[in-house]
Order: structure tokens, then C-alpha cells, then sequence
């Protein structure tokens, strides 16, 4: 197995893309720490991916630093080491409110997705690589956006801190590239998880359309006229994460069936 012995955490691992990847990794053979705000939300995950002492959930809002660097720390506690990290946390808005045009935009809403998009995965590649450095070995893979290549009106905070997030990652993965440490970040287009499954025909409904035109006008744009998956961006991560991704840092790897210009 590529992963066997590894440790990995995830913010942002009980549902969507976050969840993927957590069982990807432990079908490769690591122990993963998966994060999100609700405990019973991280119980339920725990017990549905069925992977005895191989998963661990810490429950904690992301949006504060101390509990970012709290579950870096704990991670090492109840592992012994931290070797992947995956700050997938994240998203356009504060809860209850709308995207808006950036003059209609609330400080608290700017403030809170600076928080939940750039601070946090800021301050989890911060603390990981207290360990990270000293043993020599580390994969950081930020899971940004196609946004963060392009943009979209009435998304500022969004499509703004997605971009600061691929700066970042392209600065920390040139001070850290001698020292055994990848970092990357993974850029997803539309992808179908069960939230967009949940929450797509109500956007659908906004603009007049049945989910399934919905589906299709957002497939339109892409090379492959498909949606993207779960396990689509799950299997990119393995393969960061493995040895056989030693070679591959500082890069913005779209997964949007080629929606992204470059």
C-alpha cells in the first residue's frame, strides 16, 4: 500500500471532498485524523468508513488558529507523527448569508471567509511544519479552487483567498523544497458530493433550472462534459502523498475537466 504507516489530517474530512480523501488514504494504509465542527456529524463518519484504529475525528471550528494549531499537536499525540496534511476546510460565505456584490459585502462575512479559506490553512501548514522539518519528510495539499485561477462576480472573499491560498502554497513549497516537504494544492472545478447533491436544487431553482439542466450547463464549460468527482480529486491526493509524488511541489493541479486556462 503507497500510504502504509503514515499519519495524515484532514480539516474538513466528515463529508464532500475531505471525506474522499480520507478514505482514499486509508485504503492506502495510513492513520487519518479527520476534522469538522459537529461531533455527532464526526461520529457518524467514523463509524460509516469502518476503519477501526486507522481514523480519529477531533471535532473544532477551523476558523480559529488555536484550534488549527490544537489539532496539528493533537494529531501528533495520538499517532506520534503528522506526515500529510489536507486543510480542505473551507467556503464562500458565512452561514445565513448570500454572495453579494463586493459593495454590498459585510466586514463580518470578508472576515470570517479570510479565516475559514486562508488564515486556517495557514496556520495548520504553520504548526505541521514544526514537525514536518524536523523529521525530514512532509506532504501539504491544500484543497483551493478553480477560483482560484479565475473568478466569479458577487464572490470576492472567495475567489480572493483562494488565490492568496495558491500564492502560499507556491512560497512555502520553495522554503521547504530541500527539506523532504511537498506542497501542493489541489484546484477542484464543480464537483458532485453529497452536498452538492443536497444543496444544488435550490441554486438550480434560483436561476429557473431543473438540477439536471443545472448539472449540465456547469459540465458545459469542461473538456470531458462531466461532472468531476469525489473520487477524482481522491486519487490526485494519494498519488501527492505517495513517493511517487516526491517530485511534484509548488503546482496548482486543476481538477476541472479542463476549465481552468492554465
Amino acid at each position: 500500500m503507497e500510504l502504509e504507516g503514515q499519519v495524515a489530517l484532514i480539516s474538513g474530512g466528515t463529508r464532500g471532498i475531505g471525506r474522499g480523501i480520507a478514505e482514499a488514504f486509508i485504503a492506502e494504509g495510513a492513520n487519518v485524523v479527520i476534522n469538522g465542527r459537529s461531533a455527532d456529524k464526526g461520529a457518524q463518519a467514523i463509524e460509516e468508513m469502518n476503519a477501526g484504529t486507522q481514523a480519529h475525528f477531533i471535532a473544532g471550528d477551523v476558523t480559529s488558529q488555536e484550534v488549527c494549531e490544537g489539532l496539528v499537536d493533537q494529531t501528533v499525540e495520538h499517532y506520534g507523527k503528522i506526515d500529510i496534511l489536507v486543510p480542505n476546510a473551507g467556503g464562500g460565505t458565512i452561514e445565513g448569508e448570500e454572495p453579494s456584490p463586493l459593495v454590498d459585502l459585510s466586514e463580518e462575512n470578508w472576515q470570517f471567509v479570510l479565516n475559514w479559506n486562508l488564515n486556517h490553512p495557514m496556520w495548520l501548514m504553520r504548526r505541521a511544519l514544526k514537525y514536518m522539518i524536523p523529521q525530514e519528510h512532509g506532504r501539504i495539499m491544500s484543497v483551493s479552487s478553480m477560483y482560484g485561477k479565475v473568478v466569479l462576480a458577487t464572490q470576492a472573499p472567495y475567489c480572493t483567498t483562494k488565490h492568496a491560498l495558491n500564492g502560499l502554497t507556491k512560497v512555502v513549497a520553495q522554503e521547504v523544497g530541500t527539506l523532504g516537504i511537498t506542497v501542493n494544492a489541489l484546484c477542484p472545478g464543480g464537483i458532485l458530493t453529497d452536498i452538492m447533491q443536497e444543496q444544488g436544487p435550490a441554486a438550480a431553482e434560483q436561476l429557473g433550472l431543473s438540477f439536471e439542466d443545472f448539472l449540465t450547463m456547469m459540465q458545459a464549460p469542461s473538456a470531458i462534459k462531466r461532472m468531476n468527482t469525489v473520487e477524482d480529486c481522491a486519487l490526485v491526493a494519494v498519488l501527492l502523498a505517495s513517493e511517487a509524488g516526491a517530485g511534484i511541489t509548488g503546482s496548482l493541479i486543476s481538477i476541472d475537466g479542463g476549465q481552468s486556462p492554465y
